[in-house]
C-alpha cells in the first residue's frame, strides 16, 4: 500500500508511512496537519487528504481482488497461473 500511495502522490515514504499510522490510530486530517507536522514532514490537509483517498482506493481494490479470487475458485476456474497474475504486484 505504501508504494502505491507514494507512486500516486509523489510524497516522501516516511511522511506517507507516518500519516497512515496516524490515520490507523483514528486521527483526523485536520488534527494530523495541525498537530503532527513533525511526523508527517509538514504535509498540508490536501496532501493528507490525497493519502486518505489513495489508501481507501487501495483497500477497496484489495477487497475486490479477494472477492474475485474467491468467485473464480468457487467456479473451479482458478489456475495457479491466473492466481499468480492476479496477485502480482502492479507497482
Amino acid at each position: 500500500m505504501i508504494k502505491y500511495i507514494i507512486k500516486q502522490t509523489q510524497l516522501p515514504e516516511n511522511s506517507v508511512k507516518n500519516t497512515i499510522q496516524l490515520l490507523n490510530e483514528d486521527c483526523t486530517i485536520p488534527f494530523i496537519s495541525r498537530y503532527r507536522k513533525e511526523r508527517t514532514g509538514n504535509l498540508d490537509e490536501v496532501q493528507i487528504g490525497n493519502i486518505v483517498k489513495f489508501k481507501e482506493l487501495f483497500e477497496a481494490l484489495e477487497k475486490r481482488k479477494k472477492a474475485i479470487l474467491k468467485a473464480l475458485e468457487e467456479q473451479g476456474v482458478l489456475t495457479s497461473e491466473l492466481n499468480q497474475k492476479i496477485n502480482r504486484p502492479k507497482i
